[in-house]
């Protein structure tokens, strides 16, 4: 079995976007993935792409998307491990789509799939996104999580299944801690910290 860090696409690798706009991947990517890839874990993507729901794209789109992705980790020598999608929303236009799934996050379908395909040990594994939702599925699917404070939570509706393990500002500080993560490692989220968004 293997080591995986899941990564939410928009908001911890690349910068949100809809339609077929190439992804913008954000500052320090690089080098946090590479952190990552050398500590032993493989990078599996999962996204909610509801925009095939809403009628904004269709899955050719996505997979043209994850191409692009996965040509541009490749010049940087860096295997993408999996790529997994929501394409679902319940308020979609678009019926065969618009659906309460189990795939969407906070459920942790997904996760569930790829540990099943790609043959994760969730134990030894994490989840790293930028909202609380991410943290619930992570948490729901077994995963040690991490929060990324870069501004895309605006809810902040704390509660047990949605804390996370540990906080961070950036992918390359969430690499960070993973890699340098044990059982008696890094030091927990205070609760102090997390009883209101973090500043930036």
């Amino acid at each position: 079995m293997i080591r995986a860090v899941f990564l939410d696409q928009g908001g911890a690798l690349e910068s949100p976007c809809y339609g077929t706009e190439p992804s913008r991947l954000m500052s320090d990517t690089f080098e946090g993935l590479r952190l990552l890839q050398r500590a032993g874990y493989a990078v599996v993507v999962v996204t909610h792409q509801g925009g095939v729901a809403k009628g904004f794209l269709g899955e050719p789109d996505v997979h043209r998307m994850k191409a692009y992705l996965e040509a541009r980790l490749i010049e940087e020598d860096i295997p993408l491990g999996g790529f997994y999608y929501c394409p679902h929303h319940p308020d979609g236009k678009v019926r065969r789509y618009a659906v309460h799934c189990l795939c969407r996050k906070p459920q942790p379908g997904l996760l569930i799939r790829a540990a099943s395909e790609l043959r994760v040990d969730m134990g030894q594994s994490w989840m790293v996104g930028a909202t609380l939702d991410d943290i619930e599925t992570g948490r729901w699917a077994g995963c040690r999580t991490v929060l990324l404070t870069n501004g895309h939570e605006t809810e902040w509706n704390l509660t047990e299944p949605r804390w996370p393990d540990y906080i961070a500002g950036t992918l390359l500080e969430a690499s960070q801690l993973i890699a340098l993560s044990s059982p008696r490692g890094v030091t927990q989220v205070p609760l102090d910290r997390l009883s209101r968004p973090p500043l930036l």
